[in-house]
């Protein structure tokens, strides 16, 4: 499949890495055996999109921790993650390809992620891609995380580029909700999330397991 635009606004986990196992099995550990939330893996999994912050206060309630106490927790789950990710830190299958040709082309690239900064840094440095992104979007640089259109919009802006010209890459469907939000077309990789988990929205141009076969049109 041929894809062209000004921009290629790129989530992070899920999407550059195929990780969400991890960043589950690390919440799993936290929410149950260090806070007693008592919920099954499935019921984990649905709750993780957004900040961190905003996961703990969905399951707990707002005014269950002190915002020190989350940010504890926050960083402590981060941390769980990446020492037990970091044997396996890779990129997806084709992306190296595609960021090579994406920059050759002179498309601009963004990570616009719900990650903090901790865990972005974890895997741009780690793999050496800060090259191809001049811009990150952290979940410490917007007010409201997906699916409102902040974080690809601010993406947008900073790369000096119209919404309209902008092709996300995501994995989830809050993902896609934003982008859609943002008046963004989309492509969508299915390491979380089966086809059908996204028959909701229509500005999805494509689906793919990874980026093999994937070209600069």
């Amino acid at each position: 499949m041929k894809i062209k635009a000004t921009a290629f606004l790129f989530d992070l986990n899920g999407t550059v890495i195929d990780d969400m196992y991890y960043h589950a099995e690390a919440w799993f550990d936290i929410l149950n055996n260090d806070l007693g939330a008592g919920l099954t893996w499935e019921e984990v999994k649905v709750q993780m999109y957004g900040k961190n912050d905003e996961l703990l206060i969905r399951i707990f309630g707002d005014n269950h921790f002190s915002q020190e106490r989350i940010k504890e927790l926050s960083v402590e789950k981060e941390r769980r993650y990446q020492q037990a990710y970091l044997p396996k830190l890779k990129m997806m299958e084709g992306l190296q390809q595609l960021l090579d040709q994406s920059k050759t082309a002179g498309i601009k690239m963004a990570i616009g992620s719900a990650a903090i900064p901790f865990n972005i840094d974890f895997v741009l440095t780690n793999l050496k891609l800060y090259k191809y992104f001049p811009v990150v979007v952290s979940a410490d640089d917007v007010l409201i995380s997906k699916p409102h259109p902040e974080t690809f919009l601010k993406c947008a802006e900073l790369l000096g580029v119209e919404a309209k010209d902008c092709i996300v890459f995501e994995d989830a469907p809050k993902g896609v909700e934003s982008a859609y939000n943002a008046g963004m077309r989309c492509f969508v990789l299915t390491t979380t999330h089966a086809k059908e988990d996204f028959a909701a929205y229509n500005n999805i141009i494509g689906f793919a397991k990874d980026y093999s076969g994937l070209e600069i049109g």
